[in-house]
């Protein structure tokens, strides 16, 4: 079989490589910050920082309204189109609803402070806490709305220096915090990391010409109406998926304690770091591409499949790495306390790796404009997870949420590709199950070798099989792109031999 043409899977690299580098180290900074807090406070204080995020992201999903996401999508609309007074109108619009949403879901929470401690703490020692943690939806909301703008716009250094400088600061301020106020400083520590987010973006938007034009009240929500059409939407996927959240911790610390809570939250931290790295890079490029192509539907197919097969062949070493190696991690990460969390780690990461097979179809529906879609799978696995979790946990204790979230990604991978294939006809290309095939049977025998392979052999085993499969991966993606991409990344850092 011939070379395929490597336009497509160069630009699909540049832009992972260039918002996935800044990925890595905003996750890598977010880990340092992560692994502050379990050294001062340890499991109860992950936990309660678990409990504090997810209880407010809850009303934050609710009254953001999915305008960061929608607004991604109207404003490369508008780009594509080359007329800068409707760009300018639709930025303008953006950025007023996103102001009204954030103050919105401030106030929601500041309202319901009582109800949300009890529910969450079952008492009424954190309603103070509550109603600091309001802020974090205000700068949320706004800092939302700036960076679809970059995103929109596809200005990718922009957004990926605005997500690291934001990162940097907001850690040294939220760790020293923590250090001084300890167990109290948990709120300001959150609160910090939003306030260095929201003044980041705002540095960097601020950047982008933008013309000047006057758009009345009734205009903006004439334009805030084709926000909100795919805004529900998301707002729904972001509701329902917080609700999922904050049901799972409620239901761990009711039945398992506080110290459970915070292995589980660092948990899943941390089988989201290398995948999350992959998803949020490659969707700063592929959501505009894609809606560029939406009517297209062979277009959309191949942009599919190409990015489905750059996305395994980067996120399968760092899969079998974490799996291989999760006591290990988790004691960098955070602290030999949390160790215990290994199997955990293991279930919660194959769910991450069928994620990234089946993200690229999730954003079908959203390209397309195509709602009912979106929000039928939003629903169905929000429902089924739920189910998961609580039957796994009678069973498994704690290790039944990582079971659960593993089995709920099977589910929602068959479920994606059986809609995108009515409404695309979208099949697997060949190349693709070459990728995917491998890959599937590399992560399989991964878990296996270090679940059922005395120690140390299954160690051993598994990191010789992530080896072997790394060497694999770059080759592949050597083939796809028509160079190294070692030598490329050296290229656009600037590197190279011969590099001005």
């Amino acid at each position: 079989m011939s070379n395929p043409p490597s336009t497509s899977y160069r630009q699909i690299f540049k832009s992972t490589a260039l918002v996935g580098g800044a990925q890595v180290i905003t996750l890598l900074v977010g880990a340092l910050r992560m692994k502050a807090l379990a050294l001062l406070l340890g499991p109860a204080g992950m936990g309660l920082a678990g409990l504090y995020t997810t209880a407010v992201a809850l009303i934050g999903s609710l009254a953001g309204m999915g305008l960061g996401n929608s607004g991604v999508r109207q404003i490369a609309e508008a780009a594509g189109t080359g007329d800068q007074t409707r760009i300018a109108r639709t930025i303008v619009s953006l950025r007023r609803a996103s102001l009204a949403a954030g103050a919105v879901g401030m106030l929601a929470v500041i309202a319901l402070a009582v109800p949300l401690s009890r529910g969450t703490f079952g008492d009424d020692q954190h309603v103070t806490g509550m109603m600091w943690m309001s802020l974090t939806l205000l700068f949320g909301g706004v800092s939302a709305g700036q960076l679809a703008l970059l995103q929109g716009l596809r200005r990718l250094r922009d957004l990926a220096a605005s997500q690291v400088v934001g990162a940097l600061f907001g850690t040294v301020a939220s760790v020293a915090l923590v250090y001084w106020l300890r167990e109290e400083g948990i709120v300001p520590f959150l609160l910090a990391n939003s306030a260095f987010a929201i003044l980041l973006s705002w540095w960097f938007a601020r950047r982008v010409p933008v013309e000047r034009v006057r758009v009345s009240l009734r205009e903006t929500l004439a334009e805030t109406r084709g926000l909100l059409g795919l805004g529900l939407a998301f707002t729904a996927s972001a509701l329902l998926g917080g609700a999922v959240a904050y049901l799972t911790r409620v239901l761990v610390q009711r039945q398992l304690g506080m110290d459970a809570v915070g292995l589980y939250q660092a948990t899943w931290l941390l089988s989201s770091y290398y995948v999350g790295f992959v998803l949020t890079a490659m969707a700063a490029d592929f959501v505009p591409r894609l809606t560029a192509v939406a009517s297209d539907h062979p277009a959309v197919n191949r942009l599919v499949n190409e990015q489905a097969e750059m996305g395994v062949l980067i996120a399968v070493p760092g899969v079998l790495a974490t799996l291989a190696l999760a006591p290990w991690v988790l004691q960098v990460f955070y602290s030999g306390k949390f160790t215990a969390a290994s199997d955990i780690v293991r279930w919660q990461i194959i769910g991450i790796f069928l994620r990234v097979v089946s993200w690229p179809l999730g954003y079908v529906f959203i390209a397309k404009g195509r709602s009912a879609y979106f929000i039928t799978v939003e629903v169905v696995a929000a429902v089924i997870h739920v189910a998961l979790v609580f039957a796994c946990m009678q069973v498994w204790q704690l290790n039944g949420v990582g079971i659960a979230f593993a089995l709920l990604y099977l589910a929602v991978t068959g479920l994606n590709f059986l809609l995108c294939r009515r409404l695309t006809g979208f099949r697997w290309s060949a190349r693709a199950l070459k990728i995917l095939g491998p890959a599937v049977l590399a992560v399989a025998l991964t878990f296996l070798a270090v679940s059922f392979l005395p120690s140390p052999w299954g160690v051993v085993a598994s990191l010789g099989l992530t080896a072997v499969v790394t060497a694999g991966c770059l080759r592949g993606l050597q083939t796809l792109l028509g160079i190294n991409p070692v030598d490329m990344v050296k290229r656009r850092l600037g590197l190279a031999k011969g590099a001005s």
